[in-house]
């Protein structure tokens, strides 16, 4: 009988597969034997026939009842048959390489967080961990005893892990193949204390793409704590990723230019070198991306860079003034000097101003992409001596193809896309053609909303990386923006993981394995549940307007009208999604008792509580309208009972537990917690931009709640009452929200 085996894909092999389905077959049609035994005599020899069968299939189906560990990003090879006791460990490196060392710590605390004795603290260990590098005798050994290759295009960052009963074996060529052995390893354990285990097997792995990387948004509101941004570190390198590019635009405290950065809102110099070194350990390199061209609207607002601006007091530098070249080279210095990787980011991308000021005349005289790509070309002539590689955002693809000639070749392009495209070449190949080196940089589409669009993300990830493998590109950057200022980092695990997920492995990466596994290998949720939690929000993402615009849309607003009818349709199904995800999380706590990253919990549940307030509030908003208008419609009957209807109605809107309570109570509720997941990984910097929209909202309804008052008690004293929309009620239609 051949053992289970997963391919590339880590899929179970075809002759499981079979066994397994005749096993299925054969379950399938016992209860119809037995029961058709005395009408047609079946006799014993059939039944014989039948354990016999059961016998056989019994070890296939045995094997397949063992626990197939969930891995992200999933292995290029791997082979995975039984489980072994992981109750006690002892973790080896005979070269004694300090960089190991850190691997073995590394992999020494996850035991112990799944409550797994790791010597000396005990007897003999149940299983022994070795980190070998390739070119020892050991690993030697190791491999030829499992017939395994190291083949070439694993020296850099590949591994041969090799899991038998009671031992581990991980073979790198480098540091950094060690350590990503050691995270697979860490994802093949299961349970806690006395009943973890560890699935044996044999994998070889290493990645697609050189440089996998995530470009986080650290300049248009939430600036993460020094805390959190070495968690996000940790947690990067536990998915193979290698690049953390921060998005920078006036929120670096650089020496000679302390005045633009505002307080509070800094990223010291001692925080960035510190922060350096910290990632270095986790072999991730840092490449700081300091706009250099446009959305540096908040330098530019500081009079004393009034003269490099193309417009008064906006955002884009204008290339042909002096003192743009110093100001860079100024900045960059600083950068190449806390942050010492072999690339700097220089940004440029949604120039949209060019040309319309203090370029106006050269635009209209050389063209747009000339003057564009130049000043390109001047930026990277201004930072040669930095001796550093320049990305820049490939927007000139779209602008001006033909420009693209006219950039320094050892130049790196960034072509960005977030949305759906049938094919991505396009954006890639202008560069390609021109010997430009790519990385391409799609989106986590977690900008404006109340919750990352996750099939949008799924989606768009895995086509423009396997667009990028497919036509050389060498790294890929998934993106994370925060443009309206609200977003929160805690929401954004899942999409920025598949993205650490499709860069290593190679070719398009299904979304369903990743699925599948994400739950089991970030939360450790062995419920199933959050993931649950998680497909309930993506199907309001993919079905309902869960933009931030419609958070904060003011329902009784007469010129949103249309809007608000359009989106009332799907209020209930809509309601129903998020608050079974908050059942799901609530759930998932209880049954999982060593769930993992509860923030990043916090936040899902704090982005349910606000995608069922944004649609409870078309309902509560159309129930005050049909309330009001029917007092009106009744204004005039005199008769007790339709009086004591009126104060009915009236309390309904503006009494205790009425709605417009309830909308207040909604925003301040949503308020706190927004607040409490703000701070829970960001500088209270910038929050107040966003606490102030709350406080208007319920300023504004506790305000109606006081007009409807008012109102009430004027017609309890002269019988009058305002028309609707003299009374700031508009007439919402309740069919569809019914």
């Amino acid at each position: 009988m051949k053992s289970l085996s997963l391919s590339s894909t880590c899929n179970r092999n075809s002759d499981a597969r079979s066994y397994a389905f005749c096993f299925r077959r054969l379950q399938t049609l016992s209860p119809a034997l037995r029961r058709c035994r005395s009408g047609f005599g079946l006799n014993r020899l059939v039944w014989a026939l039948l354990a016999a069968l059961l016998c056989c299939f019994a070890p296939v189906m045995h094997a397949q009842m063992q626990p197939q560990p969930r891995l992200i990003p999933l292995p290029r090879e791997c082979h995975f048959s039984g489980t072994t006791s992981a109750a006690s460990a002892l973790i080896i490196v005979p070269g004694d390489n300090p960089e190991d060392n850190f691997a073995a710590e590394d992999l020494e605390r996850a035991m112990k967080a799944r409550g797994i004795q790791v010597a000396p603290s005990t007897g003999s260990p149940e299983l022994t961990v070795r980190l070998l590098r390739k070119d020892t005798r050991a690993a030697k050994q190791a491999l030829e005893s499992a017939n395994l290759k190291f083949e070439p295009a694993m020296k850099a960052e590949g591994y041969v892990l090799l899991a038998t009963p009671g031992r581990v074996t991980i073979v790198g060529a480098t540091a950094a193949g060690v350590f990503y052995g050691v995270q697979t390893l860490k994802q093949m354990l299961s349970g806690y204390g006395t009943s973890a285990y560890l699935a044996l097997g044999t994998i070889r792995d290493w990645p697609a793409m050189s440089y996998r990387g995530i470009d986080d948004d650290l300049s248009r509101g939430p600036l993460p704590t020094l805390a959190f941004m070495k968690e996000q570190i940790r947690t990067f390198a536990s998915y193979k990723i290698n690049v953390y590019s921060p998005y920078l635009e006036n929120v670096i405290e650089y020496a000679n230019d302390p005045g633009v950065v505002p307080p509070g809102g800094a990223i010291t110099r001692g925080q960035a070198q510190e922060l350096s070194r910290y990632a270095s350990q986790y072999h991730i390199m840092i490449i700081p991306e300091q706009e250099a061209f446009g959305h540096l609207h908040h330098v530019l607002t500081d009079e004393t860079y009034s003269n490099l601006a193309e417009n008064p007091h906006g955002s884009v530098l204008a290339p042909n003034q002096p003192g743009t070249q110093k100001l860079i080279l100024s900045w960059f210095t600083q950068l190449a000097e806390d942050f010492p990787s072999p690339f700097l980011h220089i940004g440029a991308d949604e120039t949209f101003n060019l040309g319309t000021g203090r370029t106006k005349e050269e635009v209209e005289k050389r063209g747009l992409g000339p003057v564009y790509a130049d000043f390109l070309s001047q930026i990277h002539s201004t930072l040669a001596p930095l001796h550093r590689r320049l990305l820049f955002w490939g927007d000139v693809a779209w602008n001006d193809p033909a420009a693209i000639s006219r950039l320094p070749k050892d130049m790196i392009a960034v072509p960005w896309v977030y949305w759906h495209e049938d094919n991505y070449d396009k954006n890639i190949l202008p560069f390609k053609n021109a010997g430009i080196e790519t990385w391409v940089a799609p989106g986590d589409s977690n900008w404006s909303v109340m919750y990352p669009l996750g099939e949008n993300a799924i989606d768009n990830i895995s086509g423009f990386i396997a667009a990028g493998q497919r036509l050389g590109s060498t790294g890929a950057l998934t993106t994370v923006w925060n443009d309206d200022g609200e977003g929160l980092f805690n929401e954004d695990w899942f999409g920025v993981l598949f993205g650490a997920a499709a860069s290593w492995q190679p070719g398009l990466s299904s979304g369903a394995p990743y699925q599948m596994a994400f739950g089991k290998v970030f939360f450790h949720d062995t419920s199933g549940k959050v993931m649950e939690a998680q497909q309930e929000l993506m199907d309001v993402t993919h079905t309902w307007d869960v933009s931030d615009r419609v958070f904060w849309l003011d329902p009784w607003n007469p010129v949103e009208q249309e809007k608000v009818q359009k989106l009332s349709l799907q209020v209930h199904e809509v309601r129903l999604h998020a608050e079974n995800a908050l059942r799901l999380l609530r759930e998932a706590q209880s049954e999982s008792p060593h769930l993992i990253h509860p923030e990043v919990i916090a936040a899902m549940e704090m982005a349910a509580q606000r995608i069922d307030f944004a649609a409870m509030k078309f309902q509560l908003s159309a129930e005050m309208s049909d309330a009001y208008a029917q007092i009106y419609s009744m204004r005039k009957d005199k008769s007790k009972k339709t009086k004591s209807t009126i104060e009915r109605l009236f309390q309904s809107m503006d009494g205790v537990d009425g709605r417009c309570e309830d909308m207040v109570e909604g925003y301040s509720r949503i308020r706190g917690l927004y607040r409490q997941a703000w701070l829970s990984e960001n500088r209270p910097f910038w929050i107040e931009n966003v606490m102030v929209r709350y406080d208007l909202k319920i300023q504004l309804w506790q305000q109606r709640r006081e007009k409807i008052q008012e109102i009430s008690n004027q017609w309890e004293k002269t019988g009058k009452l305002p028309p609707p929309k003299k009374a700031g009620i508009p007439t919402i239609a309740t069919a569809a929200i019914d």
